[in-house]
């Protein structure tokens, strides 16, 4: 029996949203209406943290890479998906794909890390708050950012080394609007359930027991808020219940997309939008609602910028 000869693959077709013109030019500008809002929100929660001293605490910090985070996150999909918008055929190269998956996931898992990061940033400020600012000093919070960002790179690279060698042979169809795992390891023509059940346990796994830790996390974070004062107990719960909210917003999709068998469901696509285009968005929203630092630092911010652009 001769051996199969698989030709390579040059391209990947997206299917995308819909074939309806009128519904992809409403997609177009709604998407493209988010997209604004997540570059422009996240780069005023830079700026305003940058130039404001008040806002110059560990706290904030985290917050400004989170910033940063989630505006390069929404990058790596956002501007290939509207430039889609005008090809009746999506495509994207071979290499353009296994490069969206790397970034995809290098700063996906940076995110589930660094929410990790967030949340022992919270212990320390509840459970010892006169040596916060000791404990929380520079080289410890750069430290534990360059760990996130080595974790995510770890796990995105353990993705990929195991996408590169699959061979496949047709249809190279993604129904989808992007390039993600479970899409691209269906089309390998080969069995892949060994390593559906690796990229299961890479990345299912690890969201739904990061998921649970800091929920467990942040449960003993308002616990031990009883013993602070009313005024304390309100600014902390805050703080937290803003971080629950988003910790739930970025797990919750993960958890149902990575965490199951790779069978494509019709909730897919609108769960997969729900992670990759609205939480970057709702993310500055939502710290910058909750408190009233950020708020009154972009007041400030927005006053001095009016008096240079007079002078």
């Amino acid at each position: 029996m001769e051996p199969q000869n698989f030709s390579k693959v040059v391209e990947f077709v997206l299917l995308g949203f819909s074939r309806s013109l009128e519904l992809q030019k409403f997609l177009f500008l709604l998407f493209l209406l988010v997209y604004v809002i997540t570059v422009v929100g996240n780069l005023l929660i830079m700026a305003t943290v940058t130039f404001d001293p008040r806002l110059h605490i560990p706290m904030y910090f985290l917050l400004q890479n989170l910033a940063v985070i989630d505006l390069c996150y929404s990058t790596v999909t956002c501007p290939k998906m509207l430039v889609d918008f005008f090809h009746e055929t999506k495509t994207i190269s071979y290499r353009g794909c296994m490069a969206q998956i790397f970034f995809f996931h290098l700063l996906g898992g940076g995110t589930v890390f660094f929410l990790s990061v967030m949340a022992y940033d919270r212990y320390i400020a509840i459970s010892r708050p006169l040596h916060y600012i000791a404990i929380m000093n520079t080289q410890l919070c750069a430290g534990l950012v360059a760990a996130a960002w080595l974790g995510g790179f770890i796990h995105s690279i353990v993705q990929l080394a195991l996408m590169l060698p699959l061979p496949y042979c047709g249809p190279h169809v993604l129904d989808n609007f992007y390039c993600d795992v479970p899409q691209v390891l269906r089309l390998a023509c080969t069995d892949t359930s060994l390593l559906e059940l690796l990229m299961i346990s890479n990345s299912g796994l690890l969201v739904l027991v990061w998921f649970l830790l800091l929920l467990v996390s942040y449960t003993v974070i308002l616990v031990m808020l009883r013993s602070h004062s009313a005024q304390a107990r309100r600014k902390a719960a805050s703080t937290c219940t803003t971080h629950i909210i988003v910790v739930s917003m970025i797990f919750i999709p993960c958890i149902y997309i990575y965490s199951r068998p790779f069978t494509p469901f019709p909730m897919d696509k609108a769960v997969s939008i729900s992670y990759t285009v609205m939480t970057p968005m709702l993310n500055p929203m939502i710290y910058t609602l909750r408190n009233q630092e950020v708020q009154a630092a972009m007041k400030r911010l927005c006053k001095r910028l009016m008096i240079c652009s007079r002078e």
